[in-house]
């Protein structure tokens, strides 16, 4: 059986430490490298070309799985992707497969199911639980919500409880322009209110 040289990546050192545990006893895997965060995960990946990259979603500062996951799959040759992560929103499985993901785990599945979607990845193949793959469908099947990039700069500050006079300061606009772009938020997120809006963006997750 063909050797899958796999790159891993998250934040958390712990995690690195348990995966490349359960890895080395593999003699079909081999972990050939770690990064703690997206920009290292591009670089390590463009000079070792792993068969398959392991990638969380949330990476602390920088840039996050979603990212990571497209500037991967620029690359030439390109790495399949799997990203392992605790959170299962549908924008953020439909985000990561659009960037190219090969497949998306949660974290508490069993080391067996981490293997075989490394495998399966390596091959070529689609690795997605069968609930994930329902909601996939029906997620790319259902219209999306998409905010400007001025539009997600403003919930973002919203959602800081910064006051429209704070969030125009931030972005050095007025305050009519941050009523306009609110509205707009507002419409988009079918909300009544402030608290709705950052509700109805993290059910979505824009934030």
């Amino acid at each position: 059986m063909t050797e899958v040289t796999v790159l891993l990546v998250d934040d958390h050192p712990i995690v690195r430490t348990g995966l490349r545990s359960l890895l080395d006893r593999r003699d079909d895997v081999s972990v050939v490298g770690e990064a703690s965060s997206g920009e290292e995960a591009v670089a390590i990946a463009a000079h070792l070309h792993p068969d398959v990259v392991l990638c969380d979603l949330r990476l602390g500062a920088g840039m996050n799985g979603v990212e990571t996951t497209a500037a991967l799959r620029a690359q030439h040759p390109a790495p399949a992707v799997v990203i392992l992560t605790t959170f299962d929103r549908d924008a953020e499985i439909l985000g990561a497969i659009e960037a190219g993901a090969a497949g998306y785990l949660v974290k508490d599945v069993s080391p067996d199911a981490i293997v075989q979607a490394i495998r399966q990845a390596a091959d070529g193949r689609m690795v997605l639980s069968p609930e994930l793959s329902d909601r996939v469908v029906a997620g790319m099947r259902a219209p999306r919500v998409r905010l400007t990039a001025r539009e997600l700069d403003v919930l973002r500050l919203l959602d800081t409880g910064a006051s429209n006079r704070e969030i125009a300061k931030t972005l050095f606009v007025t305050e009519a322009t941050v009523k306009t772009h609110l509205v707009h938020v507002f419409a988009k997120l079918g909300a009544d209110s402030r608290a709705r809006a950052i509700a109805v963006a993290r059910e979505s997750g824009l934030l």
